[in-house]
């Protein structure tokens, strides 16, 4: 029994059939790599310039097709209310793929990354989008520039360096030469040559945006490259990029860009002898299974490899976070360091690098190569209760990006080390400086005024600003840090919480965080919310204020609390006598007056009389808003308090169970802070 003829329309079917299935199969979402945005700039939600960005965002999505792969566009009739944009896509894409990426991207950056900024910029594999309040046209731009880089380590270092910089500077004429209108970009493959293993090949890439000239194209692209080899944990590494918002460059022992050699070639077509037709539709059977056969196992073939490809650019080292957290901070892979980086940066964990250390481990001074300070904080292998503190900061501090937070810069996780990676900030912390007789001098008004203001702005982004609601839980004077300028940091991120964006309180009982600043709803039922934060917020004004710590008022002979002693001086109208005597008279008094004001309303007893901090935000900057009057403080003493009926310390309770809160990160023990 013969097999049966099928009709040409039927073959065409099934190879349909097979070509959406490989549509399916090589469709994805675009792969996120960084973003930026500042807070200094923001725009207020219904304004007339979210408006104009909606516009904006539409426009650029919706010209996302055109055969270049860039376009710009301005939305807005004035200066004050005008919005700026463009994008680039990778240029090796597909209009197709150019657009999905766009639209995507303009989706998410509003949505996500930078809800109400208006400069921001974010980068995926596929494409960069950007927009800004002023012209971003035809100027080129380096900053913000990240560095990002493959894990892996190059066999022959020296050699793959200079292969890799002298074949990304071969391609700098071909992309900043480009034709007026043309794409300013260029690739390149290199194989057997020195610095390469056998069968290895070299892939690299450079872009600029079309809207600069050749001039700004060159030298934007040449100091990228210039920078790499200064990049310390790039250096010799299978791959590296450069991200800046005028152009790109990239290279890596993989291809990442379209290219023949990216997939498994089909397989050479075996000779056929086709006998005569016996009718117009039809073909016989012998002819038509080699012809499907032929070409399903061409998109088979072609469809492993694609995916086999994109399994391998995303290799990541064997060691990861638990399953339920590694999609948090695998997101930029230019966070992970490996041991060997940072145990060099920092001589070997020498002691003359330690700058402090607690339960949790150790904290370390180090340099990369390229002269960049850093603060490792490296966890103790025996603490279970670390692992987590490790988890639950880097899951948080990796998604906020503010100029009075701390800046990650990485983390390492190799078998039993586990470390993070922070910007080194050269002051040390407020403390050391509040509390120090030797050191509260250096602190005159307008520097504690700003700490203050910083501060509060810090508060500001996590509890409302940023893409997460984060509630601190262990603000305190030693977790405040002051970069060289005096500005302040907020760190240790380890006991917060994250809330979902309609939720306002949770409950645990488990309590951890630092009595004097804790809340006394949370110190004593576990419940806690913003305005937790905004009670250690109070506390830390007045200790601002007063160059007093809140725990020495427990040891002291009048047998007062700080804020007892503030809330009588407000009472009797001697305010100024809470202040801390060196500051003498060389402050403004309707800034000292509106601190403490601010102080006490943020410290009273009932969460629902303290302010927001976008209130307070708002009363700092502004001398015409009016203030309510404050209730007495929580905690507030008519008389003495023995040293030993309330602890000075820090504590975790002795309660072990948490509830389940949405959102919600397991909290951990409480422990020392970098630089304490």
């Amino acid at each position: 029994m013969g097999l049966p003829s099928f009709d040409v329309s039927m073959i065409l079917i099934m190879v349909l059939y097979l070509l959406g299935f490989l549509n399916l199969t090589s469709a994805a979402v675009p792969n996120y790599r960084v973003h930026y945005c500042t807070n200094d700039t923001t725009y207020t939600p219904n304004s007339t310039y979210q408006v104009n960005l909606s516009y904006l965002l539409s426009s650029l999505s919706s010209n996302a097709t055109r055969e270049g792969g860039f376009y710009n566009a301005t939305a807005g009739q004035t200066p004050d209310t005008s919005t700026y944009g463009l994008f680039l896509c990778r240029g090796d894409l597909s209009t197709d793929a150019c657009r999905d990426c766009v639209a995507f991207a303009a989706t998410e950056i509003v949505r996500v990354y930078c809800p109400v900024e208006k400069v921001a910029v974010i980068w995926y594999d596929e494409c960069m989008l950007r927009y800004s309040n002023r012209s971003i046209f035809s100027t080129m731009q380096e900053r913000p520039g990240y560095f990002m880089w493959n894990t892996r380590n190059a066999t022959q270092p020296d050699q793959f360096r200079r292969l890799a910089v002298s074949t990304l500077n071969d391609l700098v004429p071909r992309a900043a030469n480009a034709t007026s209108g043309a794409k300013k970009f260029a690739v390149k493959a290199v194989t057997n040559a020195s610095g390469l293993q056998e069968l290895q090949t070299l892939y690299s890439l450079v872009q600029c945006t079309p809207d600069i000239n050749s001039s700004d194209c060159s030298t934007c692209l040449r100091e990228a490259i210039t920078s790499l080899p200064k990049c310390g944990p790039c250096d010799g590494k299978q791959g590296g990029r450069v991200l800046s918002p005028s152009c790109n460059v990239r290279f890596e022992t993989y291809p990442f860009y379209l290219t023949q050699s990216a997939a498994a070639p089909a397989p050479t077509p075996i000779p056929v002898l086709l006998p005569p037709a016996r009718g117009k539709d039809k073909i016989s059977t012998l002819t038509i299974v080699i012809i499907v056969a032929s070409i399903a196992v061409s998109l088979v073939i072609i469809s492993l490899s694609y995916c086999f490809q994109r399994r391998k650019a995303r290799k990541k080292k064997p060691n990861a976070l638990p399953k339920e957290n590694a999609n948090e901070i695998t997101t930029v892979e230019s966070l992970q360091f490996d041991f060997a980086t940072i145990e060099a940066a920092t001589n070997k964990f020498s002691d003359d690098n330690k700058l402090g250390g607690g339960g949790f481990g150790e904290v370390y001074k180090g340099t990369f190569p390229n002269g960049q300070d850093i603060a490792v904080k490296r966890l103790s292998g025996s603490s279970e209760q670390g692992a987590e503190e490790f988890k639950n900061e880097i899951v948080v501090v990796a998604k906020l990006q503010h100029r009075s937070l701390v800046r990650l810069l990485g983390f390492c996780l190799e078998g039993r080390e586990k470390m993070l990676v922070y910007e080194f900030v050269p002051n040390k912390s407020l403390d050391y400086f509040l509390f120090g007789p030797d050191k509260q001098r250096l602190l005159d008004w307008p520097s504690r005024y700003k700490i203050i203001r910083g501060i509060a702005r810090g508060i500001l982004y996590i509890h409302e600003d940023s893409r997460l609601k984060v509630i601190h839980r262990d603000l305190k004077a030693s977790n405040i840090l002051l970069d060289e300028e005096m500005n302040p940091k907020i760190s240790d991120f380890g006991m917060a919480r994250l809330f979902g964006v309609d939720q306002t309180e949770g409950n645990t009982n488990r309590i951890v965080g630092t009595y004097g600043y804790m809340s006394p709803e949370y110190a004593m039922q576990g419940q806690f919310s913003a305005k937790s934060d905004v009670y250690s917020f109070g506390v830390l004004v007045l200790e601002i204020l007063s160059g007093k710590n809140n725990a020495s008022f427990y040891e002291s002979d009048t047998a007062v609390d700080l804020l007892t002693y503030a809330w009588k001086h407000w009472s009797n109208g001697t305010s100024f006598e809470l202040l801390d005597p060196t500051l003498g008279d060389s402050y403004a008094t309707n800034e000292v007056i509106q601190c403490i004001h601010i102080g006490l309303l943020c410290v009273q007893e009932n969460p629902d009389d303290r302010p927001t901090m976008a209130s307070i935000v708002v009363m700092l900057e502004s001398y015409s808003v009016t203030l309510p009057t404050p209730e007495k403080p929580a905690f507030f003493l008519q008389g003495g308090l023995n040293q030993s009926s309330r602890p000075t310390k820090e504590l975790e309770s002795d309660r072990s169970s948490s509830k389940s809160i949405p959102l919600s990160v397991d909290e951990s023990k409480i422990t020392e802070v970098y630089p304490r």
